[in-house]
């Protein structure tokens, strides 16, 4: 027998969660589905935990950058167990806060894989649920490699639950997760190879910040090669062999653990979209401006599973959600709008972004000014013994407005949310320039930027 709800929401992470709240508060009968446990990527094993090992990480390099400047750091170190067992103090409590809180709410609650089996009807295992409309919010997954031996991969999620950390680690890939995961692991004692097919690692952040960030993770000790593509993983007695080739040859690579840092795609393909009239991509499901399915008007998709032109970042599906939630509850009337977000990757010190890259502005043929500078001699970095920092601003010539803005350094996770602050509300260089921040902070600083 079928059960019946007015809004079915596959997944439970940012996206899903704030959609089935939404529906739910309006008194709708609302179901949501997940086959892991609820609380979505970020919360259990994407940003959040890995928040909470860089800030280890952080801790353990600005005591060392001290050394010599009235700190004695030799016998400071990760304490892998420990640092995990805090780490699971936060997720663990998760995935039941989360279904007490559907609960409460009066939203039920389904685990096990979900796949349709018509335009609004899906199966979970045995138990077949009908409703009005449904919302995909599946999130992300490792992308697959299609080389031999992908199996012995170690994912990120994987990663971040480790009892013990192997003494040497090779990163296939050299994005986001490559270069925060290699920083965490440099801190702790690891050895650390990055295999980077590209000719740039973090392709979507300035290329010289890019580059003063690649030559600090090099100083710590990590191997990184560039234009590598990796073939194959091959068990051996002390771990594993990557075999690659680059314009240099064919070259071995032999590490204690191999982790698949290569990207990661939407995760729909289990979920039968065929058989509801779902188009999609290799982006994730093909929706509208409404993120309103393209090709089934009952349906709509969110966040990572949602083939849009924003990034996929949690304050996106977070926004995605409430966008979807606002236009079933009245209508097709919010678009999702991406202008000037920002986003971090967070290595120590870490490198942020928000708006257009210089190269993109120039495409556009916009007339700007670059105003950009290392800064490791400054203050707010020479006290903390920093040497790797800097930024990069653009200007548009006439209106004054920031074009973009790239930061390397201390902070600048922080640091970036008040020029995407200013760019999502037209604020001018000149409003920053004049504005009185607080001193002696990483914000007073931004005055010298612009």
């Amino acid at each position: 027998m079928k059960q019946k709800f007015d809004l079915i929401v596959i997944g439970t992470g940012s996206a899903a969660s704030t959609v089935a709240q939404g529906c739910g508060r309006a008194k709708w009968a609302v179901a949501i589905v997940d086959f892991k446990p609820f609380g979505g990527t970020c919360a259990l094993r994407g940003c959040d935990p890995k928040k909470i090992l860089v800030g280890a990480a952080e801790v353990l390099d600005w005591a060392r950058r001290m050394t010599g400047k009235g700190i004695k750091a030799e016998a400071l170190r990760i304490e892998w167990r420990e640092l995990m067992k805090f780490k699971r103090s936060f997720t663990e409590p998760v995935p039941q806060k989360r279904e007490d809180a559907f609960a409460k709410a009066g939203i039920a609650t389904f685990h096990g894989r979900a796949h349709f089996v018509g335009p609004t009807t899906v199966q979970i295992g045995d138990a077949v649920l009908e409703s009005r409309y449904v919302v995909i919010a599946t999130g992300q997954k490792p992308a697959q490699l299609n080389i031999p031996g992908e199996e012995l991969l170690t994912t990120s999620e994987q990663f971040l639950d480790l009892d013990e950390l192997p003494k040497k680690i090779l990163f296939i890939g050299g994005g986001y997760i490559g270069f925060e995961f290699a920083h965490v692991a440099l801190r702790a004692g690891s050895e650390v190879t990055i295999l980077h097919r590209g000719s740039r690692p973090l392709p979507r952040f300035d290329p010289d910040l890019v580059d003063a960030i690649v030559e600090r993770t090099r100083e710590l000790g990590a191997e990184i090669h560039l234009g590598t593509r990796a073939e194959r993983v091959e068990r051996a007695a002390a771990g594993y062999v990557v075999s690659t080739s680059s314009s240099q040859g064919q070259r071995n690579f032999a590490a204690e653990m191999v982790v698949h840092a290569a990207g990661r795609v939407p995760q729909i393909d289990d979920l039968d979209l065929e058989r509801a009239n779902i188009r999609s991509d290799t982006r994730g499901v093909t929706v509208n401006e409404f993120l309103q399915s393209a090709s089934n008007p009952a349906v709509y998709a969110a966040g990572d599973a949602a083939a849009t032109a924003g990034p996929r970042l949690t304050p996106v599906a977070g926004h995605d959600g409430t966008i979807v939630a606002e236009n079933l509850l009245n209508g097709n009337q919010q678009r999702a709008t991406y202008a000037a977000i920002p986003t971090v990757v967070f290595t120590v010190p870490p490198l942020a972004s928000v708006g257009l890259s210089e190269q993109e502005a120039r495409e556009r043929n916009l007339k700007f000014t670059v105003n950009k500078e290392m800064t490791a001699n400054w203050y707010a970095s020479r006290r903390i013994g920093e040497t790797v920092s800097g930024f990069k601003v653009l200007v548009e010539t006439g209106t004054d407005l920031i074009l973009g803005a790239h930061l390397l350094g201390s902070q600048a996770e922080e640091v970036i949310n008040l020029f995407a602050l200013a760019m999502r509300n037209g604020l001018r260089a000149s409003d920053l320039k004049r504005t009185l921040f607080a001193y002696p902070t990483h914000s007073s600083n931004l005055q010298y930027m612009l």
